[in-house]
């Protein structure tokens, strides 16, 4: 322990007296482990921690009708009926639960709010492992029939702010959607809910659901109505395929019996919670581990160049070396002290980064689109994080410590002190280290700028990609009717005065309203069967569907190819009618027209108007989707959303438009006020983040290989300074010089560039479903990429060849 204190102090005096280069290294580690600490965070708060609380996660799985093969958006949730067989007959878990996320008004104590709850299984809380801080989870009796529980938990954040933390709060009535529920319990703060990347402040029993839909209806009866997400705990020694197996098993069954309901994708699969298809962790489990890689190239820059560093400084120690090499010190103790330096100098990195972090940590929910749905991740900077970067802080001493410490202790002491010229890297045949980490700098920072460049491309293809409508100056606010006591002959009424009061506001274009926006997170689907359209036996014809009043094409600026908008006269006493995209068109009706032809929808049938230019509705990269427009006076919905396109800034209205509602109802919650410009950019969050910190990546990439460079070149035109003087003694001219240097250098930088061109090749395979409009092999990119770094490193050659030629002969050769 004596011996161990003595190389901390030796190693602090030592780099105390060299205070440039330890400033400069510590900052550079820093960035190299801040940038990784940062990305490890999120991916601690996503993928590590899927659901805060929860007891034992590993032993939890999703269970998702849908084959692997199916993307986020193509997995499906499970019926309540079909749930409760599965969870009744399945003997490969201890317990499993069924939830689903719900939008609801909360009143009854202080002003009415909008908040996201979830309706649960009884069984939710013990199978999540997740213990009330006050009260009660729910009991299994309160899972017996339809409306039979009126119970609800609350959640910490609720509890504290809209209930002002009352002690008393259980046992304390509040209407939820005008219904009475009892209060019987108060999540942990943690734990936010079981949807990754959402925040829900109310779980309600799911049999109360019935009493929570406008129309009445009883989701629970209904096997063809899938609205639930279902999590097991796997019994001890019982693996994931197993209990994958036995489902599949009993779901084939389910499907014999069922079969009506069961046309399509009677598979289930199982995940892991921290690839569950169903939060956003569909999306994080691909995008987070590709920037930890990519942080993980800015390390190795880092690195790279400290380790530089590290070499050049290392030959003015060479003479302190050799003689304690020559007092009987052994190279053991030598190399051991070396990297006691280097730990010191990795761990003030690691602290500092880790301060950084707890700023760059939170910097995540920034990037986060905004949404109808509540988007919410907490990113703690915990022990995990603390722990990731010491050792991140260790793992990077030995990375670019361990190399440098061996070749300086690998010296011939009799050499050094007769001053012959055999120093570390002094020669050609000792410079291939040195040359080794210039080449790996030049190829990582090629990766790294590739990378930046394909995201940002892709990015500008999207800001410039027309989806089939138009979303700039478009406000939008949510309300929910139902929530407040609307049937639906009033809350129609409701909606048609908002109307007329909204487009006579000054800056107004046009109004509309409709329950859905597209390029959203929001997935709105239904089945549907074209008037003599034959399915085939396991096909179930679905399409996308919106409820919309009229005005809605116009105000979107959707075009029509044929037929007519929606009018106040399509009411739920005339013929029923419908809207639909060309793509449905010409996948049921191909060369036959469509319009004045039928489908049966909803239990009833209705005829076709018109024909709208198909767009974009989930994401930028779907196929055209099939996709069908209902009116709102026919079709109602309660809880919709008012667009409302501007002639200026949209939220310059926003109080007026808002106003405009408390005329008609001063106690109706408006919520989730924002623009559609601004909703839309869902579709693109996973771009635009990796572009962000991609492209900070690259620029910071671009510095280090720079500054790399620059100091190989200039330490060896030091080191060749007196061949440089003999060469001009005997007639050589500046320009030679300069030549001579700039081959040396382009020639390393040449090997890099190639170099990164392959990793870069093989990064882009991983990163294609990421892309949008671009290839992931993209030649534009690759060549201006490489033509920038090719600059770069030329500049960081000719200056010190310049300065190389300006050194007198005469002094050079004295230099001997």
């Amino acid at each position: 322990m004596f011996t161990l204190w003595q190389d901390v102090r030796y190693g602090l005096r030592i780099l105390l007296k060299s205070p440039g280069f330890t400033i400069i290294a510590i900052l550079t580690l820093a960035l190299g482990i801040g940038a990784n600490s940062t990305v490890f965070s999120w991916i601690n708060a996503t993928l590590l921690t899927p659901i805060p609380g929860m007891q034992h996660p590993s032993q939890v799985v999703s269970i998702v009708r849908g084959g692997p093969s199916d993307g986020p958006g193509d997995a499906d949730a499970l019926s309540y009926l079909d749930f409760k067989d599965l969870r009744d007959r399945s003997q490969s878990f201890s317990g499993m639960t069924a939830f689903g996320l719900w939008p609801v008004s909360l009143t009854g104590q202080g002003k009415p709010i909008r908040v996201w709850a979830t309706v649960v299984s009884a069984s939710y809380f013990d199978v999540l492992g997740i213990r009330p801080v006050l009260g009660r989870g729910f009991l299994p009796s309160e899972e017996s029939a339809a409306n039979s529980a009126p119970v609800a938990v609350i959640s910490y954040r609720l509890w504290q702010g809209h209930f002002a933390g009352d002690q008393s709060i259980i046992g304390t009535t509040v209407n939820i959607d005008t219904h009475p529920f009892t209060i019987v319990g108060v999540a942990p703060p943690v734990f936010q809910g079981s949807f990754s990347g959402l925040r829900t402040e109310l779980w309600i029993p799911v049999v109360m659901s019935p009493e929570l839909t406008a129309d009445g209806s009883n989701l629970l009866d209904q096997r063809g109505t899938s609205f639930l997400v279902v999590d097991g705990r796997l019994r001890p020694g019982v693996s994931r395929l197993q209990a994958q197996g036995e489902l599949n098993a009993l779901f084939a069954q389910i499907a014999h019996d069922f079969p009506d309901s069961h046309k399509s994708k009677p598979q289930i699969t199982l995940y892991p919670l921290w690839r569950a298809p169903d939060g956003g962790n569909a999306f994080f489990s691909v995008l987070l581990p590709i920037l930890m890689a990519l942080a993980g190239v800015v390390l190795l820059l880092a690195c790279a160049n400290i380790a530089n560093l590290v070499l050049a400084r290392s030959i003015s120690r060479q003479k302190e070396v050799a003689v304690r090499l020559s007092l009987g010190a052994s190279r053991f103790r030598l190399i051991r002290q070396f990297l006691m330096e280097n730990l010191i100098v990795a761990l003030a990195g690691g602290a500092l980064a880790l301060i950084v972090t707890l700023w760059t940590a939170r910097r995540f929910m920034d990037l986060a689109p905004s949404s109808n749905l509540p988007v919410y991740v907490f990113v703690p900077v915990d022990r995990n994080v603390a722990l990731a970067t010491l050792l991140i802080s260790v793992l990077t001493c030995c990375l670019f410590g361990i190399l440098p410490a061996l070749r300086s202790s690998a010296l011939s002491p009799v050499s050094i002190l007769k001053d012959e010229s055999g120093g570390i890297a002094g020669g050609r045949r000792k410079a291939w280290l040195s040359h080794s980490l210039a080449v790996a700098q030049i190829s990582l920072c090629l990766l790294l700028l590739v990378s930046a460049g394909l995201f940002i491309r892709s990015f500008r293809a999207e800001q410039n990609f027309d989806a089939g409508f138009n979303a700039k100056n478009v406000l939008l606010e949510t309300y929910d009717l139902y929530s407040s006591g609307y049937s639906q002959a009033s809350g129609i009424t409701f909606d048609q005065r908002l109307l007329d009061k909204v487009r006579s506001l000054p800056g107004v274009q046009s109004a509309c309203i409709a329950n859905w926006t597209p390029l959203g997170f929001e997935d709105s689907t239904d089945a549907f069967l074209p008037e003599g359209y034959v399915a085939g036996p396991h096909e179930v014809v679905h399409a996308g569907v919106a409820v919309v009043s009229p005005g809605y094409f116009g105000t979107l600026q959707i075009p029509f190819l044929r037929g007519r908008d929606f009018a106040a006269s399509d009411s739920a006493s005339s013929q029923k009618v419908v809207i639909i995209n060309d793509a449905l068109a010409n996948r049921y009706w191909g060369n036959r027209e469509a319009v004045g032809n039928r489908m049966k929808i909803r239990s009833g049938w209705a005829t076709v108007i018109a024909i709208v230019r198909t767009g974009k509705y989930y994401n930028l990269n779907e196929k055209p989707q099939p996709f069908i427009y209902l009116p709102l006076y026919q079709f109602y919905s309660s809880d919709v959303i008012l667009h409302v396109r501007t002639t200026g800034a949209p939220l310059a209205v926003a109080s007026a438009a808002e106003g405009a509602l408390r005329e008609l109802n001063p106690d109706l919650p408006v919520n989730d006020v924002s623009t559609l410009e601004a909703r839309t950019r869902a579709a693109t969050f996973v771009q635009r983040m990796a572009g962000t910190f991609v492209g900070a990546f690259g620029v910071l990439a671009l510095a280090l290989a720079a500054i790399g460079i620059y100091g190989l070149i200039s330490y060896n035109t030091r080191q060749r300074a007196h061949e440089i003087g003999v060469r001009m003694a005997l007639g050589a001219q500046q320009t030679d010089v300069v030549r001579m240097i700039l081959r040396q250098g382009m020639w390393l930088a040449g090997i890099g560039l190639a170099l990164g061109v392959f990793l870069s090749l093989l990064l882009g395979r991983l990163m294609s479903s990421l892309l949008f409009g671009v290839s992931a092999r993209d030649p534009l990119t690759f060549v201006a990429v490489t033509l920038l770094l090719a600059f770069v490193a030329l500049l960081a050659c000719y200056l010190p060849a310049r300065r190389a030629t300006r050194v007198d002969p005469m002094v050079a050769l004295r230099c001997e």
